[in-house]
């Protein structure tokens, strides 16, 4: 919104206006005016915005890149863009072309557009104070280099990107340097690689986001201070998916989380100090893979649910200094003799067969075998390969409510 500008006018396009053309209205309007645009097909290649405006689209008019051109280009502060069916950019392996794209704006608003079959989305660079609300973005590339992001933000802060959904394209939201930015009640799915990727973006949070059926799911590398909540995480399947990757991440928060029918669940590498409290895993293939290179991290009232391994580790029978406390595991096999709601004797969630197959993955093929009930067995009552100190010490015997 534009504020301490007097005097503004409001300038309608369209056919049955002497304004024809968005390009006559930007070259006729001043800071601070509104351009209502009535619907209708606008092919006027490239929109250059340098002037703090508020472009507002009537009955979805549609803007055309022509598959040649970035539709609209804003370099300044305080513009808003809504209403609007933005279609065909250009293409380029040189240039990050999108649908829309902010070149060091401030104070600007993307709202309720539909942006479809573009290279990149809605592209921030250098941005601050932006708001990108209930758009939704859908692209068709067949492989990675074919498409751009969704949102693409670069060295940015202070974004809010809230209730869009992004179909189709190669990550849904990607964030890289972007510091004090929240990204809430979206829904991701069908992406070609991650439905949110984010690197060295500090101070963060993300709550109430679907992320759903993405190549390989959610990654988060190099980054501290995150807080990721309320987020569901589900069927992103294949050989190197998994519902959310954490790589090199440090002081982070996972709470309430739900991931259900991943290949894996959390996938955790370098990744320290984090609290991962009361999320809900379900019928995934691994709950969670935590590494050896992971230090300090807690795990509490979690619950583990038909999944096929709990918890999968690279680590050896050392000491653990990773906290596993208060958890259902639904494959406990203890007792509660004085009736306090906690396991009397403690869980060891490793089993011998998801070690051996963190050595040799072809060991899977004997999965569901009579010989893998007979290993566990015989780990349950001699232990020797399984991390002795992996384990937690107040399994919960019933399910969380919540």
């Amino acid at each position: 919104m534009v504020v301490g500008i007097s005097h503004a006018a409001t300038i309608k396009v369209g056919k049955q206006y002497p304004v024809t053309t968005i390009q006559q209205a930007l070259e006729k309007a001043n800071d601070g005016d509104t351009l209502l645009v009535y619907t209708g097909h606008y092919a006027e290649g490239n929109l250059t915005i340098e002037k703090r405006i508020m472009l507002i689209g009537i009955d979805r008019p549609i803007i055309d890149g022509q598959h040649k051109h970035e539709p609209i280009s804003i370099r300044t502060d305080d513009v808003t863009i809504k209403g609007f069916t933005i279609q065909k950019s250009g293409h380029s392996s040189m240039a990050d072309i999108a649908a829309i794209k902010i070149y060091s704006g401030k104070n600007i608003s993307i709202e309720d557009n539909i942006l479809d079959d573009n290279f990149f989305g809605i592209y921030l660079q250098g941005a601050s104070n932006c708001r990108i609300i209930n758009n939704k973005l859908q692209a068709y590339g067949k492989a990675e280099h074919l498409v751009g992001n969704g949102i693409h933000s670069w060295k940015s802060n202070n974004i809010i990107i809230e209730d869009n959904e992004i179909i189709g394209h190669r990550d849904g939201v990607y964030l890289e340097f972007v510091t004090h930015t929240r990204v809430e009640r979206n829904l991701s799915h069908n992406n070609l690689r991650y439905g949110l990727h984010f690197m060295f973006s500090h101070d963060n949070e993300y709550h109430y986001n679907t992320f759903r059926s993405n190549g390989a799911g959610v990654a988060v590398m190099y980054t501290q201070r995150v807080r990721m909540e309320h987020n569901i995480f589900e069927e992103n399947w294949g050989d190197a998916a998994y519902g959310l990757l954490l790589k090199d991440i440090t002081d982070s928060h996972i709470l309430n989380n739900t991931f259900v029918k991943n290949t894996t669940g959390i996938y955790m590498e370098g990744s320290n100090r984090l609290q991962i409290h009361q999320n809900n895993f379900e019928s995934n293939g691994w709950a969670i893979r935590i590494f050896s290179s992971c230090m300090n991290n807690t795990l509490e009232q979690n619950s583990f649910v038909q999944n096929t391994f709990d918890i999968a580790t690279n680590g050896s029978s050392g000491k653990t200094t990773n906290i596993f406390t208060g958890n259902y595991w639904d494959k406990y096999e203890g007792y509660d003799l004085d009736k306090n709601g906690y396991g009397d004797v403690p869980h060891h969630p490793v089993s011998l067969f998801s070690m051996l197959i963190e050595r040799y993955p072809t060991a899977m093929i004997l999965f569901r075998s009579f010989m893998v009930t007979l290993f566990d067995r015989t780990e349950k009552m001699i232990p020797s390969l399984t991390p002795e100190n992996l384990k937690d010490e107040k399994p919960l015997m019933k399910l969380p409510t919540s």
